[in-house]
């Protein structure tokens, strides 16, 4: 039981993010009362405005660490506003750094992204590469304010090298595309996505195509009404080739045939799963205008396949490589999950090392989250009970495997309630980096998402602000009210 009480703020979502970094499964409970009458541990944070941060903490009724920070000068550019949202930001961080320093003290912990608890890490570098700060300057900044690792820091400085490489080259009207198909043949226990089984859904599938036809059609327009250009396309799920031959091939002509395909750079298609490909869907992805797809493993061992709710073995995943290989494609990527129940460092380097002899041309290695609306936080007798170390040397290992593979990291992002505080992480091989996972990560142009429960990202840079605009995730009320769907793109696009 993890007690607080604030002083002087409400800034609970801060402070709960810390408090999750070193005791995660502990209840929180926000007290009103002199931390002597609590057992356990009890934290005091206070805040004087415009002057202090103190933090005191206390175990079993005796005070155990107390500290103090200045707030320190903030600029103002004669802007109250502006001083304001700078005040805030700043009093934040502070609390976040105070807070992190006394668990650190308590427990002998630190996390390999210090305080940096976003989604998006990659964002604060390329703030400073923007305000012309030496790479030198940012890793230390990284290191000494964020109290980052220094592989970390240095992992994520070279992410948004590569990342500003192809950010820089993006037209100003260029948009992306996602293209949501919520089908399945089976739903993995982490699985948190919009997923229906396909084999109770077959009947529905040639109805959900057409509405998503009818959605792209009218999307379509409204992108040429704003005079963008279309960059890349991503066909997601589920899993996109569990649908029948027929339906996936209407689904890839119809996109050709709806949206302007002059500006495309990259046209990728999730075919995660082996259980759901046969020679006869790679040949008609090939006859498309698809250039990338994923064979996703997750895991290579059999047994471990099995325990996530996995209908096939590590053997199906290196035919179905090898059979896209034989039809044509030449931009492969692989994802595999570090931390997966029952899986020890030993067998996740035999995965990695049976994915380096397939020799993929991109390799994305996630820590496995806690998600909710997963079948692994809904059921706590499956969950993994990996120790952060172990994970540690997971994606190190990880590291090491695509460095052999010639690959290097090219895109980065963190989930909450993930294994370790650590990351998911792209590798590829030079030229191979994914337009569209860069773009959706670092948020520098619209998102347009069409399908049940797909969202699309619309991004204003010149007011620093982004909005959501979210389908339905019901396949039955997806295509009952597509129009509405439709509509609420329309809305936000045109304002």
């Amino acid at each position: 039981m993890i007690y607080v009480k604030l002083e002087g703020h409400d800034y609970k979502y801060q402070v709960e993010d810390v408090i999750r970094m070193f005791f995660y499964n502990e209840d929180i409970i926000y007290a009103d009362t002199s931390p002597i009458n609590f057992g356990g541990i009890f934290i005091l944070s206070r805040v004087e405005e415009g002057e202090k941060i103190y933090i005191e903490l206390w175990r079993e009724g005796l005070k155990a660490y107390y500290a103090e920070s200045k707030l320190g000068v903030i600029c103002d550019d004669g802007n109250e506003h502006i001083k304001s949202h700078r005040y805030k930001k700043k009093i934040k961080m502070e609390l976040k750094r105070q807070l992190y320093l006394a668990f650190e003290f308590i427990t002998g912990k630190s996390m390999p992204w210090g305080i940096l608890t976003g989604i998006r890490p990659a964002k604060i570098v390329h703030e400073m590469l923007d305000m012309k700060f030496s790479r030198n300057f940012i890793s230390e900044k990284l290191k000494n304010y964020y109290m980052v690792k220094e592989e970390k820091a240095g992992v994520l400085l070279e992410v948004a090298g590569k990342e500003r490489s192809i950010l820089n080259a993006t037209p100003p009207d260029a948009v992306s595309i996602y293209i949501g198909i919520p089908f399945c043949t089976t739903r993995c226990l982490y699985c948190s996505f919009t997923s229906n089984p396909i084999d109770r859904s077959s009947d529905i599938v040639k109805n959900y195509i057409d509405a998503l036809l009818y959605e792209m059609e009218k999307t379509a327009a409204i992108i040429a009404d704003k005079g963008w250009s279309v960059q890349s396309i991503y066909i997601g799920g589920g899993t996109p080739t569990s649908i029948d031959e027929e339906s996936l091939k209407k689904l890839l002509f119809g996109v050709e045939s709806t949206f302007r395909m002059d500006g495309l750079q990259e046209f990728t298609l999730e075919a995660g799963r082996p259980d759901s490909l046969n020679v006869e869907k790679l040949g008609i992805i090939k006859s498309s205008r698809v250039d990338r797809i994923s064979i996703n493993p997750q895991s290579m061992n059999d047994e471990v396949l099995e325990a996530i709710g996995r209908n096939h073995t590590a053997k199906d995943i290196e035919w179905a490589f090898m059979k896209a290989r034989e039809t044509g494609f030449d931009n492969i990527n692989m994802d595999i999950i570090a931390g997966l129940p029952g899986e020890t460092l030993s067998m996740f380097k035999a995965s990695l090392e049976r994915i380096t002899q397939l020799s993929p041309d991109s390799l994305t290695v996630h820590t496995l989250s806690f998600k909710r609306g997963s079948k692994l936080i809904e059921d706590k007798n499956n969950r993994t009970c990996i120790d952060n170390r172990c994970i540690e040397d997971m994606a190190g290992v990880a590291a090491d495997y695509a460095s052999t593979m010639n690959m290097k990291p090219y895109y980065l992002y963190r989930q909450k309630n993930i294994l370790g505080n650590l990351e998911n992480i792209g590798y590829s091989t030079k030229g191979h980096e994914s337009i569209y996972n860069i773009q959706i990560m670092e948020e520098k142009q619209p998102i347009i998402a069409m399908g049940a429960g797909a969202v699309t990202k619309m991004v204003f840079p010149e007011e620093n602000r982004i909005e959501r605009v979210f389908n339905v995730k019901s396949v039955t009320e997806y295509i009952n009210r597509t129009d509405e769907m439709i509509a609420r793109k329309e809305s936000i696009i045109f304002g």
